[in-house]
């Protein structure tokens, strides 16, 4: 590599090349496998897996004790507030790869927060098994090249699809994937991968529910030091200290329980960042919906709101809302909100263009909203 760094990947040779090369008493020293597996560890790694040729990668750096003051303070300035949750993802990376862990993004608008530093940084950790990814690679249908990586990162990320989204969050708690390579039959592999998304797009860089609970966002602000977090010899100190940081790591009790499935508690991984781009991921007639649902909790006082489609549907005509789609609200009534009809007498409301609210009896079937639902769906 430019940087004098040396590369390890498997090539293909077939045996009359080899024969060519080495002589023909050579392909006796070769070892034999029955096939390929995939195993991370990182405090005892195997490269041989009993008749298995082990295709996840050692290390290149070793614990060793020493200064690791540099990143520290690096990671302080990336997970702020949650620090000690950081050190405990590192730490689950590193000592337990199978692990499932959160969907972490990275967001700032601003340049020199450190996001793309921090990535580089876990390369350097754990080498090989780690790749970063475009947002075609992550939709390319070939995705034998990261199916049995440990962390799955994509920078300047964008994936504002709801194809998207469904897919990194089913996988980030998958236990099985089918990996495909070009002009190959997919096959299901095993998979531990982690994704990492870092975006200077704050608010809808990938769409996601209000009741998601798999992504850990976090906004990073400028590094505020004299020396700059994105300069060549930041780096080279962070580099210098890395088997100092893994010595430190396992040294380090943990300051969170396993307590889910993703190890950490949503309430314990929710932020502002999160809750902004939550907000935004609402579409325009989700908005006007909710408008007209907090006008009528707000005005009569309720715990729970009792309506049939045609009544949203007037109060939206009512206040002349332009983007009015019948299918599309019973969609997110139905779909995204999760409710369903009751068939029985219920209290009719209507909004107006005033802020007036008529009320009226009325039949058929409805939906039931409570106020509860309703404020975490207005989250």
């Amino acid at each position: 590599m430019a940087s004098g760094d040396t590369m390890e990947i498997l090539i293909p040779w077939n045996k009359e090349t080899i024969q060519s090369d080495h002589g023909k008493d050579y392909i006796a020293k070769i070892p034999c496998y029955d096939g390929l597996c995939s195993i991370p560890s990182h405090i005892d790694y195997k490269s041989t897996i009993e008749t298995f040729y082990n295709q996840y990668h050692e290390l290149d750096y070793k614990p060793k004790a020493g200064n690791c003051t540099t990143i520290l303070t690096f990671l302080k300035h990336i997970f702020g507030e949650q620090y000690e949750f950081g050190l405990d993802y590192l730490k689950i990376l590193y000592e337990n790869p199978l692990q499932a862990l959160p969907i972490l993004c990275l967001v700032s608008s601003e340049r020199g927060a450190g996001k793309t530093t921090f990535l580089n940084l876990l390369k350097l950790m754990f080498g090989k098994n780690m790749t970063l990814n475009t947002n075609d690679d992550f939709r390319s249908q070939f995705n034998y090249d990261w199916a049995n990586k440990l962390v799955i990162a994509v920078d300047e990320v964008l994936l504002d699809k709801r194809e998207d989204s469904e897919r990194i969050k089913n996988l980030s708690t998958a236990r099985q994937f089918k990996a495909e390579a070009k002009g190959k039959d997919r096959q299901e592999v095993e998979f531990f991968g982690k994704f990492i998304l870092c975006s200077n797009n704050e608010t809808n860089f990938i769409c996601i529910d209000n009741e998601e609970t798999r992504y850990w966002v976090r906004k990073v602000l400028p590094f505020q030091n004299q020396l700059n977090c994105t300069s060549l010899i930041f780096f080279e100190r962070l580099k210098a200290e890395i088997p100092a940081f893994l010595d430190f790591l396992i040294n380090r009790p943990f300051h969170t329980e396993n307590k889910s499935r993703m190890w950490f508690m949503p309430k314990q991984l929710e932020t502002e960042a999160l809750i902004k781009l939550k907000s935004n991921n609402k579409s325009l007639i989700e908005k006007e919906m909710i408008n007209v649902l907090e006008m009528i909790f707000e005005d009569r006082d309720l715990d729970i709101i009792q309506f049939q489609l045609q009544d949203i549907i007037a109060s939206m005509n009512n206040l002349n809302y332009r983007n009015l789609s019948i299918s599309k609200v019973k969609e997110i009534l139905v779909s995204k909100w999760g409710l369903s009809t009751v068939n029985s007498s219920y209290t009719k409301y209507i909004v107006f263009l005033d802020g007036t609210i008529s009320t009226s009896p009325h039949k058929g079937r409805y939906y039931e909203l409570s106020k509860d639902r309703f404020l975490k769906i207005n989250y």
